[in-house]
């Protein structure tokens, strides 16, 4: 497989490929271009070759583009599928349902690049007037990561596509594949050389090095992990680009005494196991009212039990393998931290029969909010339960983190949902509903969680610039 840079499928300098495995089996994939610096470099230059004409296009021409850049997804949404869970590991309907998440941010960014409305400010002065227009901000960047290897590129790009801007997207090392059939389907839909660019490599650090010391790149949105998206922050700084993160997160799940338990265990399974826990809004911990907190546990685990794993190419998984060793170990990890610590494990905790990076839905009772577990991103399918005994005390548990992306939590009480959500300290919360990513709603976190907002009416704004006008000299 090779890079796409200015409309064409290239090969790395000297020929120069790395391995992509099915975490699944560990069967080989295909082997990928690896590109160098040097072609980063010249992926940032097609793409300013390709803005001077681009930024010209009416949002008219560029919607007519995304849009058939939308259809071809969906007609192929069953082989994207197929090639994303097969690099990925998440379960084949899951990973047909990402396409189409993924293309929904094509189609609704094609229609909302004709909605960049400027203003017309009151004067001031009888021989002035002011007016505000918003213009694309430039040639941008995307790195993006291996959990959702085709939605967290359109989600970036289509609106960056829409605004007149035009994009060079590193993916994740572990992840290319999807990305290159995006830029196939985007040759197919007749998108312009240069407008849009993958540049696969193993050399993450320098690659993300180039992009961001580029004085053409102007913007830089990276989803990732906030150690990660500090340094690329700090690099940012000396082109002073605009940046949109979206970075590391710890979502708490609460459940108060007067919540409907069933339907709090089916919204936990959601928000805990989606991509084996493997997504930054997974529930990391669930915290439980004292009053039902064995009721739940016994429901939850029932339910945690009827998962099945396997690969992707089986019928009805739930749960597929870890992305890698370094992943697994990870969990393994944490979960022997909890144990020590006085956690017990209710069910699983151990790596699956099926070997590799299979790991066993697990369910934790007895843990507390000091925990490494409760504290630290798992990323993995493991369910630490916290036990509370009041609201005050649980939104003190649950703000008290340096993260702040998404929150979950369930009851009926008005006044306490109105309360609560006023009060935690995340930038998305899911009252009653284990399922909050949609097209339509803004995403994105406060404190070390990142920076700026995808998806909505708001997406689109960060790949713009606002620019004031002032008319003097007007006496009539």
């Amino acid at each position: 497989m090779k890079a796409y840079i200015n409309g064409k499928f290239v090969a790395a300098d000297g020929g120069k490929t790395y391995p992509v495995y099915n975490p699944a089996d560990q069967s080989l994939l295909a082997e990928v271009a690896d590109c160098s610096v040097a072609q980063v470099e010249t992926a940032i230059q097609a793409a300013n070759d390709a803005f001077q004409s681009w930024k010209k296009t009416t949002p008219q021409e560029r919607a007519i583009l995304l849009r058939k850049w939308f259809d071809l997804m969906i007609e192929n949404k069953e082989s994207l599928g197929l090639l994303l869970s097969q690099e990925q590991g998440k379960p084949l309907q899951e990973a047909i349902g990402e396409i189409v998440y993924g293309a929904s941010f094509v189609e609704w960014f094609a229609e909302e690049g004709k909605r960049v409305y400027g203003d017309v400010i009151p004067t001031t002065a009888a021989d002035k007037r002011y007016i505000t227009i918003k213009q694309p901000i430039g040639v941008c960047a995307a790195i993006t990561p291996w959990n959702f290897p085709n939605a967290m590129i359109t989600r970036k790009v289509a609106p960056a596509l829409a605004a007149g801007c035009t994009m060079v997207v590193k993916p994740a090392e572990d992840t290319p594949l999807s990305a290159l059939a995006l830029a196939d389907l985007a040759t197919q839909a007749g998108i312009p050389k240069g407008v849009f660019n993958v540049i696969p490599t193993q050399d993450a650090i320098g690659a993300g090095k180039a992009l961001c010391d580029s004085k053409i790149v102007r913007k830089l949105s990276f989803t990732g992990s906030t150690q990660v998206g500090k340094i690329l922050m700090r690099q940012c700084a000396d082109t002073v680009k605009k940046v949109s993160f979206e970075l590391g997160g710890n979502a708490p799940f609460i459940v108060f005494p007067d919540a409907d338990v069933a339907e709090a265990v089916q919204g936990a399974i959601l928000a805990k196991y989606r991509n084996a826990g493997q997504t930054c809004v997974c529930a990391n911990a669930i915290y439980v009212h004292q009053d039902i907190y064995e009721a739940f546990v016994t429901q939850f685990t029932q339910a945690v039990g009827q998962l099945k794993v396997g690969s992707a190419a089986e019928n009805n998984v739930q749960i597929g393998p870890l992305i890698n060793q370094a992943a697994l170990k990870k969990v393994e990890g944490l979960l022997a931290n909890a144990v020590e610590s006085g956690a017990k494990i209710v069910l699983g905790g151990n790596r699956h029969e099926r070997g590799g990076t299979f790991f066993q839905p697990t369910v934790l009772s007895h843990a507390t909010a000091n925990m490494q577990i409760v504290k630290e991103e798992i990323f993995g399918p493991i369910a630490p339960i916290v036990s509370f005994k009041t609201e005050e005390e649980v939104l003190q548990q649950v703000n008290d983190t340096q993260y702040g992306l998404a929150a979950y939590f369930y009851g009926n009480n008005i006044r306490q949902i109105w309360r609560v959500a006023e009060a935690l300290e995340y930038g998305m919360v899911g009252i009653n509903t284990g399922m909050i990513s949609t097209v339509v709603a803004p995403f994105g976190g406060v404190k070390e969680s990142g920076i700026g907002r995808e998806g909505s009416k708001y997406g689109i704004e960060e790949y713009l610039e606002l620019k004031y006008l002032c008319f003097g000299g007007l006496n009539f």
